[in-house]
């Protein structure tokens, strides 16, 4: 049986700032560092483009604002947070699925010794 997170497809950059949200609960500028982070700089989000993430993520339900704040001292009351859901870890999950799979076909496929005409 088919699920709502099995239709819900990620483009790369909304994976990566889903995968940010895995851990804790983080505002924009803290994805944006964890992103370049992790991908070792080969992704590059500007605020315009994970703002358009984030509504979209929120629109599906995958990731919600949360009212959890850190210290005050190391926090501005401007910054909003966000904490993936239930679905989202689902539907994130599922992503890494699909990519390994990928993965997997493709590096069989270019595996030294099989040649393709």
């Amino acid at each position: 049986m088919k699920s709502e997170k099995d239709d819900i497809r990620l483009s790369p950059p909304m994976f990566h700032v889903m995968v940010a949200l895995a851990g804790e609960d983080r505002h924009g500028y803290a994805i944006i560092k964890d992103v370049s982070n992790s991908t070792g700089g080969a992704m590059q989000l500007t605020a315009s483009t994970l703002y358009g993430i984030i509504k979209r993520l929120l629109a599906d339900g995958l990731i919600v604002e949360t009212t959890a704040r850190v210290a005050t001292a190391q926090d501005d009351p401007r910054r909003r947070y966000y904490r993936l859901t239930p679905l989202g870890r689902q539907v994130a999950l599922r992503e890494a699925e699909r990519m390994e799979c990928s993965v997997a076909v493709a590096r069989a496929a270019l595996l030294p010794g099989k040649a393709r005409t």
